[in-house]
């Protein structure tokens, strides 16, 4: 097998993740243990913000006014494309009851979740698109309570258009707090007296790590941390979209790894010479994440087939994974480990991130080989019933009685023993398994 590194990263998901550790933990053990005055100290120091934590009507209202028209319809455009393909992937899965044995049914029921805690990024950028995906993702598998938080922006608070974006896609509370402490505040209920079921939303790799530490006392999308992109391209590819995509998500932060897998050392060449000017075009905070990003956690990936690119790509498992190749089928019946696959040249993430439907909150740090991205699923649970006849018991306990003896469980046993000795006084059951067994 011949793969080789045509760029190695230096640094990779791990890195100062120690420190991350200790500084999250530090601050979730500070606020759950002070509440609310702790959150909103870590509120002025963090976010410079010290005016109310809860938005008001008033100030949504206000907000709408500061939103240009042409805005408005965009974020209606993406809302709809959104919350259209949740609706799908609501219904895709249902409720249902089977006969599995006469007399004995069993079902499926889906129960949304109470309160959901929707994270939207808005520090560096304003991540409007993500309010979208998260907060409409939950009011439309059916969530009673979505709180979503974003950090404050200026004087006036939130961005206007991340407000607008969360109002119009359902949140029933807005925080103004962002970080760990948002985090921590959806999740221990403070200032709305909802604890969240579930945390869902993108953020920095502070936000990634409380979600991360917080896990167990209530759910969360999925483990994450910064951006990813992986392209798979051959030959044919056009190097200027490749490296224009590369560049687009390593803005993100000097964190967000950027990955070309290739069979073409040509094309690896082209964007290679390309990427120097396509960062420097950017403007400075852009171009300074970009820059850090590629050099730090940028790799070119040569390999002599397909088939091994095909490997590499699943080894990594990126969060979004372009395809511009030839053959497009056969790449897509093979690849099996990815956030969301962007299919052909005219697909790309920079799409999925905003409006085109799929939701862009996805698995990162090869999370991918496990799970998938958010979608209505994740705040539904799916449990389960049965009911049974007296007639089906007979053959169930009795079962159930022998298995349980087996395995040692004798209170189990006798939860079928009495059952039969009550419906069926008259018979005899063989409730023992053999002692040579």
């Amino acid at each position: 097998m011949a793969i080789h590194y045509y760029k190695k990263a230096e640094k990779n998901a791990s890195t100062g993740y120690d420190q991350t550790q200790e500084i999250v933990s530090r601050m979730l053990a500070e606020i759950e243990a002070e509440g609310e005055s702790k959150a909103k100290e870590y509120c002025r120091t963090l976010d410079g913000w010290e005016g109310d934590v809860v938005v008001s009507r008033e100030q949504i209202e206000a907000a709408k006014h500061r939103v240009p028209e042409q805005l408005k319809r965009d974020i209606h455009f993406a809302y709809e494309r959104v919350s259209g393909f949740a609706a799908a992937q609501r219904d895709s899965i249902g409720e249902f009851e089977r006969e599995l044995s006469p007399g004995l049914f069993a079902g499926q029921k889906l129960i949304p979740m109470e309160t959901a805690g929707c994270y939207v990024p808005g520090g560096r950028y304003a991540h409007i698109a993500s309010a979208i995906m998260s907060v409409a993702t939950a009011k439309t598998a059916g969530v009673k309570n979505v709180v979503a938080c974003s950090v404050p922006r200026d004087e006036n608070g939130i961005h206007p258009a991340i407000l607008y974006a969360m109002d119009l896609a359902g949140a029933d509370i807005i925080l103004q707090m962002g970080g760990v402490q948002g985090i921590a505040s959806m999740a221990f209920g403070l200032f709305t007296g909802k604890p969240a079921d579930i945390l869902v939303g993108p953020g920095n790799r502070f936000v990634a790590e409380a979600k991360r530490q917080l896990f167990g006392r209530c759910g969360i999308d999925m483990f994450a941390g910064p951006t990813e992109i992986g392209i798979i391209a051959d030959q044919a590819a056009d190097p200027n979209i490749v490296a224009a995509d590369l560049v687009g998500q390593a803005e993100h932060g000097p964190d967000s790894p950027a990955w070309l897998f290739t069979t073409s050392r040509e094309l690896a060449d082209a964007v290679t010479a390309l990427m120097p000017g396509l960062i420097e075009a950017l403007p400075e905070t852009q171009r300074k994440a970009a820059d850090a990003a590629w050099r730090d956690y940028g790799e070119i990936v040569l390999c002599d087939t397909r088939e091994e690119v095909v490997e590499v790509s699943d080894r990594y498992a990126s969060e979004h994974l372009e395809l511009q190749v030839a053959d497009l089928d056969w790449w897509m019946a093979r690849l099996t480990s990815y956030g969301s696959l962007f299919v052909g040249e005219e697909a790309t993430v920079a799409f999925g991130d905003k409006c085109s439907g799929t939701n862009h909150i996805l698995p990162t740090k090869g999370a991918a080989r496990y799970t998938g991205g958010l979608c209505a699923q994740k705040f539904l649970k799916i449990v389960t019933y049965q009911r049974q006849s007296r007639e089906a018991t007979r053959s169930v306990a009795a079962a159930t009685a022998r298995l349980s003896r087996c395995e040692g469980m004798e209170g189990h046993a006798r939860t079928g023993d009495v059952r039969l000795a009550k419906y069926y006084p008259a018979e005899t059951f063989d409730l023992v398994i053999p002692e040579e067994v």
